[in-house]
């Protein structure tokens, strides 16, 4: 999974500004799963996400829904 991470190709999100901020990448993984990281700490832990996972992760986002 190191290696599938390191090799993969990151994409920042672009909500995420140019200033230097709090930055978020994403890779999509083969499976279909999406690896998440933090811009500033690329050596940093990357969680990784089933597409099912995702999906309810991106779909909480854009409802903002209470857990």
């Amino acid at each position: 999974m190191d290696q599938e991470l390191s090799e993969a190709t990151w994409v920042k999100s672009p909500f995420s500004g140019d200033n230097g901020g709090e930055c978020v990448e994403v890779a999509k993984l083969p499976g279909g799963r999406v690896g998440v990281r933090d811009s500033k700490d690329r050596s940093g832990p990357a969680p990784v996400f089933t597409p099912a996972e995702w999906a309810a992760f991106t779909r909480w986002v854009r409802t903002d829904d209470t857990v």
